[in-house]
């Protein structure tokens, strides 16, 4: 029955349908010893259209709009040779510096569910990220130049401190 699959590149055992916690995929019958595995169905993009007068900036090839398995980014036409993506969706930049590596701003973000976070603009070199809305503000304990509002406390945003900070006097009262 595992014929029909074929035999493992690493060691010419029989390859199987197997399940794991991130689907079907197709592995070697002699797991543990042989670790191979591979995908059920390759995550094909396709192109949808080449945007004409665009440069990629690593390669020189042109970038397309292409369509992949979380949607739709701008890529190059030279994949698999090269890399360079973008996404096609339009960013927010805040008024904050990122306060970790102090170069660049946050952007409001959505990920692939639909949530909103905020990340440094200088992503993959900075990683700074944030679930929060940030506000303005040093944190008391450690002096860390963000906070977040958590409920109805602001919270530091470094994820060291975690410090929630006092509050300060009410002052437009209504009652």
């Amino acid at each position: 029955m595992s014929d029909a699959l074929g035999t493992c590149p690493k060691c010419d055992g029989a390859l199987a349908i197997k399940h794991g916690k991130k689907g079907a995929f197709i592995g070697c019958t002699h797991y543990p010893e042989c670790d191979f595995a591979k995908p059920l169905h390759e995550h094909e993009e396709s192109v949808i259209k080449v945007i004409d007068g665009s440069v990629c900036p690593e390669c020189g090839a042109e970038l397309a709009i292409k369509k992949g398995r979380y949607g739709m980014f701008i890529g190059c036409t030279n994949f698999p040779a090269c890399h360079h993506i973008e996404s096609n969706k339009q960013q927010k930049e805040t008024r904050f510096d990122c306060p970790q590596c102090q170069l660049h701003h946050l952007v409001k973000r959505t990920n692939r569910y639909g949530k909103t976070f905020y990340a440094c603009d200088g992503y993959p070199k900075c990683k700074f990220a944030l679930n929060a809305e940030p506000l303005a503000g040093s944190c008391e304990a450690c002096g860390f130049k963000l906070l977040y509002k958590k409920g109805q406390k602001r919270v530091c945003a470094d994820k060291k401190c975690q410090h929630v900070q006092s509050e300060p006097a009410q002052t437009n009262d209504s009652n």
